[in-house]
Parts: C-alpha cells; structure tokens; sequence
C-alpha cells in the first residue's frame, strides 16, 4: 500500500487535522503526515501533531518579511518533508504558491464557493453571512488554491439545507459534518489520480 505524503497547515483549533488523523487511524485514508505548520505558536492542533508524533513548526508572517520570504518560510520546510500535497486545515494566513506546488495545495472552505468567500470570510462570519442572505442550501467546498482568497479549480462541493431556525453556531455545525467527510475524499481523489498518472507514466517508459 502506498501511503501519500502531505503537509497540513493550520492556524487554531486543529479540528480539521483531528479529524484526517481519525480518518488514517481507522484506515479510511492512506497517508502520511510529513509535517504540520502552523502560523501561530499557540495552535491547539498543534498540541495533536505531537501527540500523534509529527514534526511541527511555526511559520508567521512577520512584518520584516516579504510575501516571497514568508512563503519560502513555509514550502521551503514542506519540500524537504517530501510532501506530495498541502492541505489547508484552517490555515487563515495567506501564502503565496510557488510554482512547483500549483494543483499540489487544496484548502476546503465553508460555503459552496463562488458564494461567500474571499477575505474576511472565514469561521462563523461564513454561516451569518449566509443566513443573512437567505440562501437554501449552503455546503463545503474543496479547492486547489492558488494566489487568491478562496479561488482555484474546484474538486468537490457537499450540499446541506439551511433551516430557518439556524443560527451561524448550528449552520456551522452541520457544514463542519459535511468537511469531516468532503476533505478526506478529495485527498483519496488526488491520491487516486496521482497513481494513476505514474502506472501511465511507467507504462509509457516500457
């Protein structure tokens, strides 16, 4: 069996590398964890990277840096991990991509994209904002990102009704359960398409 190697990035709470730790756990997911960067020191996902016994670092952005110096800060440590792919598990500070991760980072955003994204809009502000509107159906979306808020070619969208009783926290609440279950497909997608590609490639070589 063979496993892909990813990175995830994050910024807080680590719920979304929680849970594609369960997903590998329970055998629902062939990866390996290479690395898990955070932009804050105090991120408590974090705290299950080293549980789990992945390396870690803390990559800011920091004022004296360009936008350049802070994305090598980031893929520089990601290249030498071997990640095949980078997974944005919450990560809420922008990066720019280099050219040898284009298609190689997908990042899963609250909301059935182009509808209520782009800067700004992240955690409750998402769900609120979709309430607000009136909209029927909202949902998750995963996407390959590029050096744009919230833009790339999308993989995969998952749809849930809007109650009119919801709050932000409850429409959260039922996106989140849609996430839980939408990233580790895409990445099980990516994988698939990526073996593929090498069986192409080496029959090709014969």
């Amino acid at each position: 069996m063979t496993l892909l190697p990813i990175a995830v990035l994050i910024s807080g709470g680590g719920t979304t590398l929680r849970n594609l730790l369960g997903k590998r756990d329970s055998g629902k997911l062939d990866v390996d964890f290479r690395l898990v960067i955070s932009s804050r020191s105090d991120a408590k996902g974090l705290v299950y990277a080293e549980q789990a016994k992945i390396p870690t670092l803390v990559a800011p952005k920091r004022k004296t840096q360009s936008a350049e110096q802070h994305s090598e800060s980031v893929f520089g440590p990601i290249r030498e991990s071997g990640a095949q792919l980078v997974v944005m598990g919450g990560y809420l500070q922008h990066v720019l991509i280099p050219k040898d991760f284009e298609n190689r980072v997908i990042n899963i955003h609250p909301s059935l994209i182009p509808a209520f994204c782009g800067k700004g809009m992240y955690g409750l502000n998402v769900h609120q904002a979709a309430i607000d509107f009136g909209v029927k159906v909202t949902g998750c979306t995963v996407h390959f990102v590029d050096n744009q808020y919230d833009h790339g070619p999308i993989l995969l969208q998952s749809v849930c009704e809007v109650f009119e009783d919801d709050t932000a926290e409850s429409l959260q609440q039922r996106v989140f359960g849609l996430e839980c279950e939408a990233l580790p497909e895409a990445i099980r997608r990516y994988a698939k398409k990526l073996t593929l590609v090498r069986e192409w490639n080496q029959e090709a070589s014969l």
